[in-house]
């Protein structure tokens, strides 16, 4: 199986967003699953002991999960609900670590990276 790194938005001006993209994120690992993967979503993870919402816990958790993103075989960014500024910042670490990219939709959707230049 390959180790998949799942990256979707989190952070949302309402709890309603935030609750929108926990969904999406389960989504995401489970579309990752069916592809006979084994995904880790560590905000999905580390947001049930870290409060996002504090900018130190938020930087412990990012932080912690980009640890893991140097052992994933793929960082896999699902993009239905678009790019969010912490999906950009992990694109570029990927790329600074360099992982294997790869645009996902969840739903069937066609799925592009943004180019360099925007991150």
């Amino acid at each position: 199986m390959l180790r998949v790194m799942i990256e979707s938005p989190y952070a949302a001006a309402t709890p309603q967003g935030v609750a929108t993209n926990v969904d999406y994120a389960r989504d995401a690992m489970l579309h990752s699953l069916r592809r006979g993967e084994a995904p880790f979503a560590s905000h999905l993870l580390y947001t049930q002991v870290l409060d996002d919402r504090l900018p130190d816990d938020r930087r412990l958790g990012i932080q912690a999960g980009y640890e893991w993103m140097y052992h994933a075989d793929i960082v896999a960014f699902y993009v239905d609900l678009g790019w969010s500024p912490g999906m950009l910042n992990a694109l570029k670490v990927a790329r600074l670590l360099h992982r294997t990219i790869e645009p996902r939709s969840a739903y069937g959707q066609p799925a592009e990276l943004p180019s360099n230049d925007q991150t």
